[in-house]
């Protein structure tokens, strides 16, 4: 068994960004349709303004994924991208290799 650890580029792929924000558009139009009625008795053109209300929904919910995604990449440091990732993002590295302890707190100077 290889030792392969997850770098952040292989969590930062641009098709699976993507396909996240298709995912997030996708379900805010099919949450919109079905909160506007589509599938009860509409005539035509109710029928068509909540088809285009959905996909403006979509379309917003897509734009907003991928600006999101985006503003949240620029938090990473372009020099750790090829850093194995072992423990969360944001918590402080262990000094003395046990990754379990929790953080000391800092102790005030007198």
């Amino acid at each position: 068994m290889t030792d392969h650890r997850t770098t952040r580029r292989d969590i930062m792929k641009p098709v699976q960004l993507l396909g996240f924000a298709f995912a997030a558009a996708a379900f805010g139009g099919i949450i919109a349709l079905v909160s506007m009625g589509f599938f009860q008795d509409l005539t035509g053109d109710e029928r068509a303004k909540v088809v285009v209300v959905s996909l403006v929904v979509a379309g917003i919910s897509f734009i907003a994924t991928l600006v999101i995604i985006a503003l949240l990449m620029l938090a990473v440091d372009p020099a750790q991208v090829t850093r194995p990732v072992d423990q969360g993002v944001l918590l402080p590295e262990a000094t003395d290799g046990d990754a379990d302890a929790p953080p000391e707190a800092p102790r005030p100077e007198a």
